[in-house]
């Protein structure tokens, strides 16, 4: 593809790794990108839980989605700009009866989360409110989040396998035991494609960047899709190109190709 004039990246795996913050040649490839390019995020983190990693890369313009799509904010206020909802009956259900044990965290846009039980210490940000399984019930939400304690992604996989919504959209983490439920036909996709569409942009002129299920959607649809280095082999399936890991500052390269 000749310069994307779009720039859409994942943060978790993508620009950062783990806890610690992006790295200068990170910040730097980004901040290039920014003079030729409208960059934007589009993570599976919420409102409240993005707002560090935005300070921290520096990015005031534009909007950013938040909740896998579902969510998009203006990235210089913090304002959100549009919320898609779901009632989460059905998919809760479903869940607690494949995932024995597992806690149930529903989005409170702006605030944080109301949740089943407890998660471990520092998983989830912002408010975190107990109300138990009926609470969440009562309230539609842009993402509902499982947590399976004591199991690995990989189990959590192989027992999700097959399971479908008709009124939510799954992704599931490589890295937490953990399955995301946002309304049916929502996606980063989705919502990339709709600000693409705003602003007059060609999806051919499109470079996403990420590592996670819930970033595949993304990359199919966008002009050219970058997997990180560490993303499961069914993400390196779904891109264009890959690039080096996280660790390895793989965003810095990917970019630098073309800005």
């Amino acid at each position: 593809m000749t310069r994307p004039r779009l720039v859409a990246l994942d943060i978790d795996g993508t620009i950062v790794h783990g806890k610690r913050p992006p790295s200068a040649a990170v910040l730097d490839a980004i901040t290039a990108a920014g003079r030729h390019a409208v960059v934007m995020l589009c993570t599976g983190r919420t409102v409240v839980g993005v707002a560090p990693a935005l300070d921290r890369i520096g990015l005031d313009t534009g909007v950013t989605l938040t909740s896998n799509g579902a969510v998009e904010m203006d990235t210089a206020t913090r304002r959100v700009l549009s919320v898609s909802r779901f009632d989460v009956g059905a998919g809760l259900a479903r869940l607690r009866e494949h995932f024995p044990g597992a806690v149930f965290a529903g989005e409170h846009v702006g605030v944080g989360q109301r949740v089943s039980g407890p998660f471990p210490d520092g998983i989830l940000a912002g408010n975190v409110t107990e109300v138990g399984v009926e609470g969440l019930l009562r309230e539609p939400t842009p993402k509902l989040i499982m947590y399976w304690p004591g199991r690995t992604p990989a189990e959590t996989a192989e027992r999700a396998a097959g399971l479908e919504f008709d009124d939510a959209t799954m992704t599931l983490d490589h890295e937490l035991p953990w399955v995301t439920l946002v309304p049916a036909g929502v996606s980063k996709a989705s919502g990339l494609a709709r600000v693409a569409a705003r602003l007059g942009i060609d999806r051919a002129d499109v470079l996403a960047v990420g590592d996670g299920d819930n970033d595949r959607e993304m990359l199919r649809w966008a002009g050219h899709g970058v997997a990180m280095g560490q993303a499961p082999p069914e993400v390196h399936a779904d891109a264009d190109s890959s690039t080096a890991t996280v660790a390895e500052d793989g965003l810095a390269a990917a970019l630098r190709r073309w800005f």
